[in-house]
């Protein structure tokens, strides 16, 4: 492999000449730039990233932790954020944490021996959270989390307002007539997941009021983000003896896991039960029926969480922000109006009143 040094016997040049054309650090003259370049060339030679780094005290590469790589959620803000930090001139390394905290801890130590200048985090969940908290200040790198907010002040954080999406998907199964509305939640500790799920339990004690609402005390059932999660869930709802007509799925994933369950049941959706998921990832719209779901803003997620964390890189800010976003309902064909809706009769139409002869000559007079 070429060196720096072949490159400069080649240009017939210095080492630090051909160092300055490489790091752009000084003005060369038009003719050596280019004996520079053409030996570069030729000879096929990679500058040292590393050495470049250390001179430099930055490495223009991000690093970036998920817990999941299988779900498509994590997958589409990967995408966006790769997509965000190749436009501003970053490369991105990913580690998949596959939601074991010891592991997050590794991938942690391993980003800050590459040097990276920032890190983009979602976290493992409740069980590691407090280790990598002290990890994190630690480390002394700017870090932006996403989705999964830990007692840390000094990060950014960017995510959605999950229990104001629980609250979006129960209240529009309850506009629909349904009453007895299960809910598939996610891990025990994974902070969205117990968000959502208090969405669900404050739609429903809304309408608590309203006779015949169920409370949720035997309706909460437990996934583990996955499709089979949800599915097993389903199948086991499926068998209780006082069936939901609706069910309130706290990602896409088991939703459609889930919808799989119905099916293989024999029961129809959305005719005998609707279902509502979360996340609103690519796939919920061709699922059988489309998926009416909870959509995040994944768009914006990934593009704030590299703006964030290239603001803090730069210098340009110290403090540590948090953004909010907001959710929206995204209605499709999974839902539909209960079956006491449907079947109730239209009130009749009044009676058209027959005037009397009395009134029929005084209209004529």
């Amino acid at each position: 492999m070429a060196t720096i040094k072949d490159v400069a016997l080649k240009a017939e040049v210095s080492v630090t000449t051909v160092s300055h054309v490489v790091n752009d650090t000084r003005h060369v003259s038009a003719k050596v730039r280019e004996r520079v370049e053409l030996a570069i060339r030729e000879l096929g030679y990679v500058p040292n990233a590393m050495a470049r780094s250390l001179k430099s005290n930055t490495t223009s590469t991000l690093g970036m932790l998920i817990p999941n790589s299988s779900n498509p959620y994590f997958a589409e803000i990967v995408r966006i954020v790769e997509d965000r930090c190749f436009g501003a001139g970053y490369t991105l390394v990913l580690c998949n944490t596959d939601d074991e905290p010891r592991r997050q801890s590794v991938y942690l130590q391993v980003l800050a021996e590459r040097r990276i200048d920032g890190l983009i985090v979602v976290s493992t969940g409740e069980s590691g959270d407090n280790d990598l908290a002290k990890q994190l200040n630690g480390l002394r790198v700017p870090t932006v989390l996403v989705d999964r907010e830990i007692a840390n002040p000094v990060c950014d954080l960017v995510e959605t307002a999950h229990m104001q999406g629980g609250l979006l998907a129960v209240r529009h199964l309850l506009s629909l007539g349904h009453k007895r509305i299960a809910c598939i939640g996610g891990p025990v500790g994974v902070m969205p997941s117990e968000q959502r799920i208090e969405g669900w339990r404050m739609a429903l004690a809304e309408a608590g009021a309203a006779p015949g609402i169920a409370s949720t005390d035997s309706l909460l059932w437990r996934g583990g983000f996955t499709s089979q999660g949800g599915y097993e869930a389903m199948h086991a709802i499926l068998r209780t003896e006082q069936k939901p007509s609706a069910v309130f799925v706290c990602n896409d994933l088991m939703a459609i896991g889930a919808l799989r369950a119905a099916h293989e049941s024999g029961v129809r959706v959305p005719d005998e039960l609707s279902i509502v998921g979360f996340d609103d990832i690519e796939l919920s719209a061709y699922t059988s029926p489309a998926l009416t779901t909870v959509a995040q803003p994944k768009e914006r997620i990934g593009a704030l969480a590299v703006d964030m964390l290239l603001e803090r890189v730069g210098g340009k800010r110290r403090d540590a922000r948090k953004v909010v976003l907001q959710p929206e309902l995204c209605v499709r064909a999974s839902t539909a109006r209960h079956a006491s809706f449907r079947e109730a009769p239209a009130p009749a139409p009044a009676a058209a009143e027959t005037p009397s002869p009395q009134t029929r000559k005084s209209r004529t007079s």
